[in-house]
């Protein structure tokens, strides 16, 4: 079913102010955002606007509740400067799921995906081209009651801008295992791309990084003894470049869309992968031993984060250096070729935008 979306292009854009060689993450906007109002009881009035502040009352349900979800894809270009998004429909998915965890109506596909495609085509300019660049793109869905009471809200907004992007992680990463604060546990929502799962790690991660670290490393919130996730990404630990570990999906950690696709691909590369619950005392005597060759994280953002040194109890682990890192090189390599259409996709995670 086709979507009537109605455009309103700005009258000037904002691209000749972008420096596109230095680019500092999540700051710079591209001319035009996708919105849809969903209010008795269905959603209705989508539009492409200029990009800009939107009004809100100081009653909104989303700042008072936390009924706020949000999604992280990318979009570039391939050879012939056409643009495409990398495993689309999965993101819908999440942000759907994410949505019932939260109480939230879901989103049509054809609607997310329409609003979408006609927002990257009309920013499509706003890709850049740069080795290890793209364009950000951020869906996001948020209750927009002005009313002051708990329960789930009647009406809500879904909206989807754009930002051109560098290097999330420039180098490999220093984090720290966290063994006092807690992101999920049992029952909770720690699968969902919620922004209050995101709130509750920012006083861990800046007292990570007063200590010189980059990000933190969460344990299981009863035991505090199996690693889970770090702040902004899924995590893998190579065993001498031949076993690869990943913690299980239990609920307790984002289901993440670059994640499944280096799972997928190291599978057909034969590597031998187990999703399981990894204790930390497993990861650092194999620092100890040398037989961790390699660790990382995944997601949108980073594509692949290098880890340099896991801190543990006061000690840091130093990991090979990253030039030698047989996995997550060929990880990182392979997934942004296919995504920027300079080899062959396989499995069929690309969509062309026009």
């Amino acid at each position: 079913m086709a979507i009537s979306i109605k455009i309103s292009k700005t009258s000037q854009s904002r691209i000749h102010l972008c420096d596109f060689e230095n680019i500092e993450f999540g700051k710079i906007f591209s001319d035009h955002m996708f919105r849809v109002d969903y209010e008795d009881g269905k959603w209705q009035n989508p539009q492409i606007l200029p990009y800009g502040p939107i009004e809100i009352s100081p009653a909104l349900s989303a700042i008072h509740y936390g009924q706020s979800i949000f999604e992280g894809m990318k979009a570039f270009k391939n050879p012939a400067g056409e643009a495409q998004l990398f495993r689309p429909i999965d993101n819908i998915n999440r942000l759907n799921k994410s949505a019932v965890r939260m109480g939230m109506p879901e989103i049509p596909e054809e609607l997310f995906l329409g609003g979408l495609k006609q927002l990257v085509a009309i920013d499509k300019d706003w890709i850049p081209t740069k080795e290890g660049s793209a364009l950000y793109v951020r869906p996001f869905m948020f209750a927009t009651d002005d009313y002051v009471g708990v329960r789930s809200s009647i009406n809500y907004t879904f909206m989807i801008f754009c930002c051109p992007v560098n290097s999330y992680y420039p180098k490999p990463i220093k984090v720290k295992v966290e063994k006092k604060y807690v992101r999920a546990s049992a029952g909770m929502a720690g699968y969902a791309k919620a922004a209050g799962n995101y709130g509750i790690s920012m006083l861990p991660t800046a007292e990570a990084k007063k200590e010189g670290y980059d990000q933190i490393i969460w344990t299981d919130g009863r035991t505090h003894e199996n690693v889970e996730e770090s702040g902004t990404t899924n995590l893998f630990f190579v065993m001498e470049d031949k076993l690869i570990l990943t913690p299980r999906i239990d609920g307790n950690i984002l289901e993440g869309i670059t994640r499944a696709s280096c799972i997928h691909l190291l599978k057909e590369e034969g590597y031998e992968i187990q999703e399981r619950d990894i204790s930390v005392k497993e990861i650092i005597e194999a620092t100890k031993a040398n037989k961790l060759t390699d660790a990382f994280g995944t997601g949108t953002a980073a594509i692949i984060a290098k880890i340099a040194a896991i801190g543990f109890e006061g000690t840091d682990y130093f990991l090979p250096e990253a030039e030698s890192r047989k996995v997550s090189n060929w990880l990182y390599n392979t997934i942004y070729q296919i995504q920027t259409g300079k080899i062959a996709d396989q499995n069929n995670w690309v969509m062309p935008v026009e």
